[in-house]
């Protein structure tokens, strides 16, 4: 049985850090595109950053080019994303995701798992 089990998320105030991980289980990810995308109230579900589990490509929303980096751990089976200068409209519920393929990065419906989301609020 898949599993995307996010964690790290919490309470920061705007232009601080915070690192949410996903930690992936129950098949061999090696060919899959991870994701992370967020949600907030009232709001679409919206791509933020995906990456092969290789490591060797990745993409990125616009909105967080040059402020969030999404990285793998392959010996972990865990995907991480660090998010630097937060701003309050980061405030989402953030959400990992696996495709197998062929997957569109920034379409969420070529995604075929999916965590239960880890909750991130950026105070200003």
């Amino acid at each position: 049985q898949v599993q995307l089990v996010e964690s790290g998320g919490g309470l920061v105030q705007a232009g601080g850090s915070l690192r949410v991980s996903c930690a992936a289980s129950g098949r061999t990810f090696s060919s899959y595109l991870m994701g992370w995308f967020c949600q907030a109230p009232g709001k679409e579900r919206e791509f933020v950053a995906a990456i092969t589990w290789s490591g060797g490509r990745t993409y990125y929303a616009d909105s967080v080019k040059g402020r969030f980096t999404i990285s793998t751990d392959n010996a972990k089976n865990t995907v991480y994303l660090q998010m630097n200068s937060l701003k309050p409209e980061d405030t989402a519920v953030y959400y990992c995701a696996a495709g197998r393929g062929p997957v569109v990065p920034s379409r969420s419906r070529d995604y075929d798992y999916w965590g239960q989301g880890t909750q991130v609020i950026v105070s200003s």
